[in-house]
């Protein structure tokens, strides 16, 4: 009843219906993920040789009632860490002010960088350690990415960041690149980037932009970063440009010209 309560006013603030189902929907998704990640942790923490039913569920039990409580102000904090943080960088125009709508497509730097050889890797090592790779791609990500750059989601062997600015993305890239090759326990990394009209929908990003950076990725070589002639003209000074001719990628027409960047003098 609580829950209902709750729904009809965040209706009466005047969310549309249809939107605040879908908000819901994604609640729902990531807080799923959420348990199952922490039902996983309490599993490694709590599951030992020998063990008995009975006490595994006493070990539970204990820990629920102690998290439990605390769970909704942890979840409320982080909540309000990421509202004030999207809200700070939120930009409205005055275009949109006069209309009185955001617009669907806005310029973004889209990039994916994924983790080289990691399909053949699986051949050869435990599940495990799979996982374990693919979340050190993560971790590496958190640690190196920052605002107005923002990595969006994980897909397998493979992150997805956007930014508003192309420098702040190629800084993040080349960082990213940097990090990995400097870490024994992950492999290259390789990444492609795009700058052009992007939709944000529900959390996540559409459009020719976002398929293009896809694309790019898998035709970089390990160790680099592909970008297209956009990226190029929005860069500021620092980058080396060298061509890396064109691309005939999936779903355009014609080939698309495209650059490896990397750090370095801008007369270079």
């Amino acid at each position: 009843m609580e829950s209902a309560r709750l729904g009809t006013e965040y209706l009466a603030a005047g969310f549309p219906v249809d939107e605040t189902i879908e908000v819901t929907r994604i609640l729902g998704q990531g807080m799923a993920r959420y348990v199952e990640a922490t039902r996983t942790m309490a599993a490694h923490a709590f599951l030992q040789p020998g063990i008995d039913e009975h006490e595994l569920a006493r070990r539970y039990a204990a820990v629920a009632e102690g998290l439990l409580p605390r769970s909704a102000p942890w979840l409320d904090h982080v909540f309000r860490l990421h509202l004030m943080q999207a809200l700070r960088e939120d930009a409205v125009t005055r275009e949109q002010l006069a209309s009185g709508r955001v617009e669907d497509a806005r310029p973004t730097a889209v990039a994916f960088a994924d983790l080289v050889g990691f399909t053949a890797l699986g051949e050869s090592v435990q599940i495990e350690e799979l996982t374990g790779v693919a979340g050190r791609l993560a971790a590496l990500a958190e640690r190196v990415v920052s605002g107005p750059v923002h990595v969006v989601k994980q897909i397998g062997d493979a992150v997805m960041l956007v930014s508003p600015e192309v420098d702040p993305m190629l800084e993040a890239v080349l960082e990213l690149i940097d990090a990995a090759d400097g870490d024994d326990d992950c492999p290259p990394l390789r990444a492609g980037v795009a700058y052009g009209p992007a939709i944000n929908r529900w959390g996540d990003w559409y459009g020719s932009t976002v398929n293009v950076a896809s694309r790019l990725t898998e035709r970089a070589r390990p160790a680099s970063v592909l970008a297209t002639e956009a990226v190029r003209e929005q860069s500021g000074d620092g980058y080396t440009w060298s061509s890396a001719g064109p691309k005939k990628l999936k779903g355009l027409s014609s080939p698309l010209k495209t650059f490896r960047v990397r750090r370095g003098d801008a007369g270079a």
